[in-house]
């Protein structure tokens, strides 16, 4: 667990607006807590002018995507104030120097993203040095170095406090996540991005994006057009350029983007455009599983997801499937007798159906842990079971040799008003898995802001200071 975290640090990370208020003292605090931090005591000044540099990389920047990012953190360090004081003639750091190990431009998941941070307090010029092995590692240090950064409202400049500096740090899981819910209630795209920009202050690299639900589905899908019918109206919808817009701003961010579309159940909404995904006109949840062309609209989905969504994981849900549609309606039943299948029977064919179909498009799978607690012996290998009801399943998630995702409700789910910032930090992902191996196979964890209870107006006050505090893990 990081150190003890306190009121005034979650504060710190309410994201209302744009940027992070950073309370002034001498003890500068760090969120999450690097692995490793070292500090002196003297006071720097950051030029109003300060530049970065990439002496030593082996990266070219030719997208100019450190660039873009740098310059987001000085925006992010001046807080939309006027810096107006005048430069001392000392201790001004000019300038920060990123050194990257690797030609690679892409978002990758999995791979290495520590970090080295150092602040010197002697040097002429006087530059910061950052140094990762690859462009993926680039946001953390960067918003590690943001936060020993600030606005002084005396010398109208921005402070760098308790130098010299030397900070390493590696996250502690690779899949850090936030899922948003665009079913419930749609967000303006502009909230969206708001979303992963304050994503980043906390060094989430995860935005789980569920986008449809029995509510509305608001996303066109170009193979099936009709689908968006089911948005909640005309306005309220996403384009695919939407889609790879959103994609490519998180992308730019460190944050990758997780699409999910929940089958068989919460698919109401698909039957406004093709009511023959249906069971029948009175019965409209879960899916017909006995309709190929069900199947039919999810490889056409997913072969639409895949040139837009380039994670390498997508979700399939698989949770809350009520089967009774299935048996009052009577071509359905009539195939499961042909097919000499049960409900159950079912629900785990038109799953492991659809997982085949995501695998075909390049994808790994992920499923709530529903699939995992019924059928956890025949999913695909590859699957990602994502633990939302009950704590005693990741163990035997990764017991079983799966990998896994923690998002315990009555600990994670933002939705849960009731639930505590000091609930949220204490939850542990590893509660009662004590094999190194088997620890491994806990990919990360995930907040959840389903909803049914926010919209746009307060997504952002009710995120955060709460997964901040998560973030802590």
């Amino acid at each position: 667990m990081a150190q003890v975290l306190t009121v005034r640090l979650l504060l710190a990370f309410l994201a209302i607006g744009s940027c992070i208020a950073v309370e002034v003292t001498e003890h500068i605090d760090l969120w999450p807590m690097p692995k490793s931090v070292s500090h002196g005591t003297q006071r720097l000044y950051v030029s109003k002018d300060i530049t970065m540099s990439m002496q030593g990389s082996m990266y070219s920047d030719e997208k100019e995507i450190l660039k873009d990012a740098f310059q987001r953190v000085v925006d992010l360090m001046k807080l939309n104030h006027v810096v107006d004081g005048a430069n001392p003639s000392s201790s001004v750091l000019t300038g920060v120097n990123i050194v990257v190990h690797s030609l690679e431009d892409e978002l990758n998941f999995g791979v290495d993203e520590s970090y080295n941070l150092s602040v010197p307090t002697v040097g002429d010029p006087l530059h910061a040095q950052i140094e990762v092995s690859n462009l993926t590692a680039n946001s953390s240090s960067l918003q590690t170095f943001s936060q020993l950064c600030y606005f002084d409202f005396t010398s109208r400049l921005i402070e760098l406090i308790s130098a010299p500096w030397k900070i390493s740090d590696t996250p502690r899981f690779p899949y850090r996540g936030l899922l948003i819910d665009t079913s419930r209630h749609y967000l303006p795209i502009t909230e969206i991005k708001k979303m992963i920009d304050t994503m980043t202050y906390s060094k989430l690299n995860v935005l789980h994006w569920h986008i449809v639900d029995a509510q509305a589905f608001p996303i066109e899908i170009p193979s099936y057009p009709k689908l968006w019918n089911g948005s909640y109206s005309y306005s309220e919808r996403y384009t695919m350029s939407d889609a790879i817009d959103i994609v490519r701003y998180a992308e730019k961010r460190g944050v990758n983007v997780l699409a999910e579309i929940d089958v068989p159940g919460h698919a109401l909404s698909w039957g406004a455009g093709y009511p023959s995904l249906w069971p029948s006109d009175s019965c409209k949840e879960p899916l017909d599983v006995s309709n190929n062309f069900s199947f039919g609209v999810i490889d056409g989905i997913l072969s639409d997801f895949s040139k837009v969504f380039k994670f390498k994981f997508v979700h399939l849900g698989g949770d809350e499937v009520n089967t009774s549609c299935w048996t009052a309606t009577p071509h359905i039943k009539k195939w499961l007798d042909d097919n000499h299948m049960n409900v159950s029977d079912a629900y785990r064919y038109f799953v492991l159906r659809s997982q085949k179909i995501a695998i075909s498009h390049g994808y790994d799978v992920i499923n709530w842990e529903e699939t995992f607690n019924n059928f956890g012996d025949k999913l695909d290998r590859r699957t990602v079971v994502h633990n939302w009801l009950r704590e005693d399943v990741a163990p035997k998630v990764v017991a079983a040799g799966l990998r896994c995702i923690v998002s315990n409700q009555d600990k994670w789910y933002l939705d849960h008003l009731d639930a505590t910032w000091e609930e949220f930090y204490r939850n542990e992902p590893l509660k009662d898995i004590d094999n190194p191996d088997h620890q491994r196979l806990v990919i990360g964890g995930e907040v959840c802001m389903f909803g049914e209870q926010i919209d746009a107006s307060d997504i952002e006050q009710t995120i955060w200071p709460r997964a901040a505090a998560a973030a802590g893990n």
